[in-house]
Formats: C-alpha cells, sequence, structure tokens
C-alpha cells in the first residue's frame, strides 16, 4: 500500500498496534473525563445499533449542541482493521465539555464505547468503508432524537469532528431542525480524501459534499488545520466548491494546528465565533 496511506494512518492515531489500551480502558478513560464535569454515560438503542453518548444529568435551553466523534482506533495497521473502533483519545467529548454556548452533549459513532449485547451489528466495515453508511447515518439521526427529547430541545446545532463532520453534515442534511453546522478538522468530501492520499475510495459510504443543496440554507462554520496532513485545506475547499459561492460555508484555516493539536486547548476562545 502506498506510504501516503501509511502517513495518512499515523498522523491519524490508528496505527497503535498491540500498545493501544483496551476498549474498557478506553471506556474508563472517557467515563472520568466526563464525570469531571458532572455528565453521565447513556446508552441509545437505535434500529441497527446501540450508540453510546455522554451528557449533563439535566439541561435548560432551547438549542441543544451536539459533538460527534471521530472515526476512533479504525485501524491496526496499513492492512488490519481494528476490533475496536472506540478512540484512543476521545478529541470530541473534549470539546463538548468546554462547550460555552448553552447546553451540549457528545455522541459516539457506532460501535464506539459498547460492548456484549450492545454491540450488535459491529462489523468492522461500519468503522472502514462503509462509516459514513446510510444504517450509520440514520442511527447517528435516530440518536440524536433521543437525545434531542432527553433535553427537551427545540433546535440543534450538530459539531462533527474529523470523520464525525461527515456524520454532522449528513445527519444535517435530513433535518429541518439544525440551526448551524460546526466542524473540526472534518472530512466533509471523502471523494477528495480519498484521492488526495491515493487510497482505495470508501465504497458504500454517502459523501456529504454530494448533499451540498440540501445543506446549502444552514448556517456552516468549518476550522481547519493548516498543517492536518491527514485532512486538510485541500479536502475543505473539494467541499466549498460545490456550493454556488453566495451560499459557500465559511473556512476557518488555523495556523499552527494539525489534525489533533490544538484543538482541544484552544477550544473555549477559537470557537466563541462559530456560535454567535
Amino acid at each position: 500500500m502506498h506510504s501516503q496511506l501509511a502517513l495518512l494512518l499515523l498522523s491519524a492515531g490508528l496505527l497503535a498496534g498491540c500498545a493501544a489500551p483496551t476498549p474498557e480502558a478506553r471506556r474508563q478513560h472517557a467515563d472520568s473525563l466526563a464525570a469531571a464535569r458532572g455528565w453521565q454515560r447513556l446508552t441509545l438503542p437505535t434500529d441497527d445499533f446501540v450508540l453510546a453518548a455522554y451528557g449533563p444529568a439535566a439541561a435548560a435551553g432551547a438549542t441543544l449542541t451536539i459533538y460527534i466523534e471521530g472515526d476512533g482506533l479504525a485501524w491496526l495497521s496499513r492492512a488490519r482493521a481494528s476490533d475496536d473502533p472506540t478512540p484512543l483519545r476521545p478529541l470530541a467529548l473534549q470539546l463538548a465539555l468546554q462547550h460555552k454556548q448553552g447546553p451540549a452533549a457528545y455522541l459516539a459513532r457506532p460501535c464506539q464505547y459498547v460492548d456484549g449485547a450492545e454491540r450488535r451489528a459491529c462489523e468492522p466495515d461500519y468503522w472502514t468503508g462503509h462509516r459514513f453508511a446510510p444504517p450509520v447515518v440514520a442511527a447517528s439521526n435516530q440518536a440524536i432524537d433521543a437525545l434531542k427529547r432527553r433535553y427537551g430541545a427545540t433546535q440543534l446545532v450538530l459539531v462533527g469532528y474529523s470523520g464525525g463532520a461527515a456524520v454532522a453534515a449528513l445527519v444535517a442534511a435530513r433535518r429541518a431542525d439544525v440551526a448551524r453546522l460546526v466542524t473540526v478538522a472534518g472530512n466533509l468530501d471523502h471523494a477528495a480524501w480519498t484521492a488526495l492520499h491515493d487510497v482505495p475510495a470508501l465504497s458504500g459510504s454517502l459523501n456529504p459534499a454530494d448533499a451540498w443543496a440540501r445543506l446549502q440554507y444552514i448556517p456552516q462554520w468549518h476550522f481547519i488545520g493548516a498543517a492536518d496532513a491527514n485532512v486538510g485545506p485541500a479536502v475543505a475547499a473539494a467541499y466549498l466548491a460545490r456550493f454556488p459561492a453566495a451560499r459557500r460555508p465559511h473556512l476557518q484555516v488555523v495556523a499552527g494546528f494539525d489534525h489533533s493539536c490544538c484543538w482541544a486547548e484552544q477550544w473555549p476562545a477559537l470557537s466563541a465565533p462559530a456560535f454567535r
């Protein structure tokens, strides 16, 4: 496989091999992060998957902001998919726990943070080539419905990190209650992404860029690290190019940031304009 894919996997923190913490340790780490802010773990059954989430015991406010996790530990090597995509570092959770603009919650991707009977339908395809497949998008949409009901919200802001940005956009394109779409290091055009790295297409996955017509009326703010070797400005530019000039979403390229640094560290100050 091309050396560019090795770089891609390394930059995403995916070549963890046998040194990776166990799925249980990764779940406990997320539990600890959430508990430190008074958040609790939630289990959200959907038609095809059981999704994990974190949120406060109660929240008041008409607008709920939901942060959607990235692809997590999708690969152990260039040729071996992970058995469990629970993230080594739950960056979207770290962002959510620092949210300052009203109530927020966090949503994991299918098969992250779940175990035993909750892992139903968890096949590696759903965190590799089919990571943005219709059942994944439908399950995320149903879980978002459940979070909206739980917290009594009337409208949503969706925030997606990395591959979670694709899920956020694909869900937003299917709803009428999304007031804003915000992404961080987002893979918003996976056809451009795989072409950039000269790797196989994500067969079976929906592409957010193809949903531009339904997304053009939703206010959007997209953050990309100037030093991001995984999902960089070129992928974001391919997504933005789909939109008419008058409705092109806002893109902020942040100098010195890559795919993981330094979003969590700088999020409260950096994100403020995106939520105005």
